[in-house]
């Protein structure tokens, strides 16, 4: 039998200079809900990005009709969860004249703002806010962070194509026309801040680690919480905990291979390896020959962040345009220096090896999102997932059919399951879109927006 009684959502475990927020369990209610109310799980968006487009023939499917049935290669990882996805040809890009010397520049700084740089100030950042942080300026309130911006790269690229200032290359979240939003590279430090423990303001040097002893401290004040909590909800808190402990194995493990590799390359030998065996790999941010190890473990982090509430919105950069390569699909070539394959069999294969590698860590994470029980669904159910990239065509830098996949039905206002074959609308009217089921309130489109695809929408949901 349920209890009538409920907990606040903002309920932690906490420990001495630690916190850990909770899922969302039964007995809990929303901090917009009114007293005595559960409330409706909220929406959360989140935004992966991979750069310079795709192979076209082996990323749209054939037919609405063969959508979920014999989807195209690209999105084989995808099968167990394309009937919660939503995918759609037609959506251009914002026409990028008159930086036409700019492609790379641009692809990734016009993503989820929809627009173009000031041409008359083109050496600094004035761009326009992004899609993600109108949205984090909404529901940041409610959250201990507003957003969360990740990224696989440090974000340092140098290079002015057509006199634009380099962090357009790395940047896709922007707080406003002329700030830059920065992403965070290392697991750690997010992991860090989802326990509300971060560095001070100014101080230098890499993060201080976890304390394990810390972890164990706020970890066992759930023991006395379980015995308070229905079954279901205890059932839920011990698969967030393991989740959570998961996550910190596998972020220890890597920091572990760092450190001994660090030992290897002085010259001091690993007492518990063998002289015969070959030194451990040196795993790194972006060129690690695991490159999927810490994608894996920067996806898990958004899952968390999203399940605790910790925050709404988040974004996630793959990788930038400046030269990432992918040793562990079995070659070293350039992400960049292949997709000019001008219909090269080698290349266009390793184009199509790299975009499904990328695909395939997004669909890992929403088949995870898929599998969590929240409220009367489960956390997909409550989220708008987009994977994309700023680029259709990489050869010819096109921009006509922009590549999206849409996961999640946000909370009921998406109708997944489908392929939209010629919608008319750009990434503005997409951005726009989006935010509209999310339930943000616009006072303007977003970019080069003129509409809202309501084709996309669930027709319970239209405005």
């Amino acid at each position: 039998m349920k209890s009538n009684r409920l907990m606040d959502r903002r309920t932690c475990l906490k420990g001495i200079g630690a916190s850990l927020a909770l899922p969302l369990l039964d007995i809990m209610a929303w901090a917009e809900a009114g007293k005595g109310k559960a409330g409706k799980p909220p929406v959360r968006l989140g935004f992966m990005y991979m750069p310079h487009g795709v192979i076209m023939e082996q990323f749209w499917p054939k037919s609405p009709e063969s959508f979920l049935t014999s989807p195209p290669p690209a999105l084989a990882s995808l099968r167990p969860v394309l009937d919660q996805c939503l995918m759609m040809k037609g959506i251009s890009g914002v026409p990028i004249a008159p930086f036409n010397g700019a492609p790379h520049a641009l692809e990734l700084s016009t993503w989820l703002t929809a627009a173009l740089p000031d041409a008359k100030q083109r050496d600094v950042i004035n761009i326009a806010i992004s899609a993600d942080q109108i949205a984090a300026n909404f529901v940041g309130g409610f959250t201990a962070l507003p957003s969360l911006e990740l990224a696989t790269m440090p974000q340092t690229h140098k290079e002015n194509q057509d006199g634009l200032n380099e962090g357009y290359y790395s940047h896709c979240s922007f707080r406003s026309a002329t700030q830059a939003v920065p992403a965070e590279i290392n697991p750690r430090n997010v992991l860090n801040r989802l326990f509300g423990k971060s560095k001070k303001t100014g101080s230098s040097g890499k993060a201080d680690p976890l304390d394990r002893q810390m972890l164990d401290l706020v970890l066992g004040g759930a023991k006395d919480l379980r015995r308070k909590l229905p079954r279901d909800d205890q059932h839920k808190l011990d698969e967030y905990l393991d989740s959570v402990r998961s996550v910190e194995r596998r972020i220890a493990a890597i920091e572990y291979r760092q450190k001994e590799a660090a030992l290897e390359a002085a010259g001091v030998s690993v007492s518990k390896r063998l002289a015969s065996d070959s030194p451990p790999i040196d795993i790194k941010i972006p060129e690690g020959e695991k490159r999927s190890e810490y994608m894996e473990v920067m996806c898990d982090l958004n899952v968390l962040a999203f399940q605790t509430d910790t925050t709404r919105v988040s974004t996630y950069i793959g990788s930038t345009p400046n030269g990432v390569s992918y040793p562990e699909l079995g070659f070293n070539d350039e992400h960049h220096s292949q997709t000019h394959h001008s219909n090269e069999f080698d290349k266009v294969s390793k184009v199509a090896a790299i975009t499904a590698f990328n695909i395939a860590q997004f669909a890992r994470m929403v088949q995870k999102m898929h599998q969590l029980k929240e409220g009367d669904g489960t956390l997909l159910d409550n989220c708008i997932m987009m994977w994309g990239s700023g680029l259709e065509d990489g050869n010819v830098h096109a921009r006509e059919n922009l590549p999206f996949i849409l996961a999640g039905k946000g909370g009921g206002s998406l109708n997944t399951g489908r392929f939209l074959n010629g919608v008319k609308g750009n990434q503005g009217d997409l951005l726009t879109t989006l935010l509209a089921c999310a339930g943000i309130p616009l006072d303007r489109p977003v970019g080069i927006a003129t509409k809202q695809l309501q084709e996309i929408r669930n027709s319970i949901g239209k405005a």
